[in-house]
């Protein structure tokens, strides 16, 4: 989803920036979660989108632990 919303809302790319990380095994695990909610967003991007009417601009979260 982040990768579909990003193209329609560049200010979302820059206000929702990974921040960096201290070392690699941990920069991997974030890459690795921050991989799967990009799938868990595309998966859901009707469902999504379903929400957006009643809460414009609203996306899930991302968690990083």
């Amino acid at each position: 989803m982040h990768l579909a919303y990003s193209a329609l809302d560049p200010s979302f790319i820059n206000s929702h920036q990974l921040p960096a990380f201290k070392n690699d095994e941990n920069n991997n695990e974030v890459m690795l979660r921050y991989q799967a909610y990009q799938t868990a967003c595309n998966k859901l991007a009707g469902e999504i989108a379903a929400i957006q009417k009643y809460i414009p601009g609203w996306m899930p979260k991302f968690r990083q632990g």
